[in-house]
């Protein structure tokens, strides 16, 4: 298992901040090439000063545009992605520290702060370009995928904000599922969370900054205007073949289902009539009726035969992945913009609240419940422990496939930082987490 890279960003204070007061700070570097972050209140009667330990792979400045963090964090990875190696960014901070600002921008017209997500979409685009034309036959393109998580649903933001269920399936691994379809014949299909494939860099961004409209804002504990989701998008390198696999993989298991509940009441119906209630409470074998075990065993084959049907899809998906020359299909970089923190002031039980509901002070320790969950996983995956609590939290159990997979790829976390002294507890916090997660690393 890989480490986890650690990365810090301050972001620049707008003037009302500034005339407030700026928090006192340093990176320092030691003899590894990692930074240790020192900082204190700006005040004349506070002279503690907390240091981390050297955890940063890279402490990024106010002036530091979104291109020169892309280049430092995710541009590496792009050359990784098309060698077939998964990769992860998670952005990490409190409310209003720029999270969704470094992961996805604001100016979307402005290359030089354009979004991480964007800008790793418009390298692979190009990338695949050249793939392509080298490698006539099936185009690469991208498929991605984007939902949030709110308290313990997944909401998919490519389909009208449909509400999905987090489900862990037979195969051991955690699936994002929508709303169950009844088909014709008594066919049922559980809804995939939707893909939307891409085939330019225009095209990408147009769909993402559609879908990104729809995610949820609320009140925090700093700002009334605060991500209150996980947002997970995924970014996958496809083609139409495995597009049109997939497809008749959903078609296939949805041919299944009432094949297979056939079987099982068939079953059900035959061990019913071969017994009957004996007077002390208990069961005995039925002598005037013999089970008619033909008919069991035909609904037994034809439900093996639809199996084997759903076992072939599979594989033809494996064969579509495993037998194109180009290595960079199938292989994906997801980026996790999280939550906004919430934090405590001093060591009081109380959260700092700025007319919050109810229900939105709810959402806020549920946010700090799957903030703990991640950074104990983070925490174990960069100390190879033998037991990873994946199932502590609903957004750890979604992302369990994403640290799986980036096994022999790389994971990077980005914690961003405001220096504005009103929000020292805040800042602390957050350093506090990312440092634990790379001293583990």
């Amino acid at each position: 298992m890989k480490p986890i890279s650690v990365f810090a960003r301050w972001r620049p204070l707008p003037n009302p901040e500034a005339e407030l007061g700026e928090i006192d700070r340093k990176a320092l570097p030691n003899s590894r090439d990692l930074f240790s972050i020192t900082m204190k209140r700006h005040t004349l009667t506070d002279d503690y000063q907390w240091a981390s330990p050297a955890a940063f792979s890279t402490v990024f400045n106010p002036e530091h545009h979104n291109s020169q963090v892309y280049q430092t964090v995710v541009a590496p990875n792009i050359s990784k992605v098309l060698r077939g190696e998964n990769c992860s960014v998670f952005a990490y901070g409190h409310s209003g520290s720029g999270k969704t600002h470094t992961v996805v921008g604001y100016e979307f017209e402005d290359s030089q702060e354009l979004g991480l997500c964007l800008a790793a979409a418009k390298d692979l685009f190009s990338a695949l370009q050249h793939i392509n034309k080298d490698e006539p036959g099936q185009a690469l393109g991208i498929g991605f995928s984007l939902f949030e998580l709110r308290k313990k649903s997944a909401y998919d933001l490519l389909n009208n904000h449909a509400q999905c269920h987090v489900r862990q399936g037979p195969d051991g691994k955690v699936h994002v599922r929508g709303e169950t379809e009844m088909l014709e014949e008594g066919k049922v299909r559980v809804c995939p969370i939707v893909q939307q494939q891409c085939w330019t860099f225009e095209s990408f961004k147009r769909e993402l900054v559609e879908a990104l409209e729809q995610r949820a804002t609320g009140t925090s504990t700093i700002h009334d205007q605060s991500s209150r989701t996980h947002a997970i998008l995924e970014l996958e390198i496809v083609n139409q073949p495995l597009v049109d696999a997939r497809q008749a993989l959903f078609n296939r298991q949805s041919e299944l289902v009432p094949v297979g509940k056939r079987a099982i009441d068939i079953m059900i119906e035959e061990d019913t009539k071969g017994i009957i209630p004996t007077p002390d409470g208990g069961w005995e074998p039925n002598p005037d009726y013999q089970k008619d075990q033909e008919r069991i065993d035909a609904a037994e084959a034809e439900k093996a035969e639809f199996e084997a049907r759903v076992a072939a899809a599979e594989r033809r998906i494996e064969e579509i992945i495993t037998s194109r020359a180009s290595l960079s299909l199938g292989t994906k970089m997801v980026f996790v913009d999280l939550a906004g923190a919430e934090y405590y002031e001093g060591n009081g039980p109380r959260l700092r609240t700025i007319n919050q509901t109810p229900q939105e002070r709810q959402e806020g320790r549920q946010i700090n419940t799957d903030l703990l969950a991640l950074k104990e996983v983070m925490r174990a995956w960069s100390q190879n422990d033998k037991r990873i609590p994946f199932r502590s939290s609903t957004l750890t159990m979604v992302l369990r496939e994403h640290f799986m997979n980036t096994e022999q790829g790389n994971s990077a976390i980005i914690v961003t930082l405001s220096s504005a002294a009103d929000q020292y507890a805040a800042t602390l916090n957050s350093l506090k987490y990312a440092s634990l997660i790379g001293a583990a690393s």
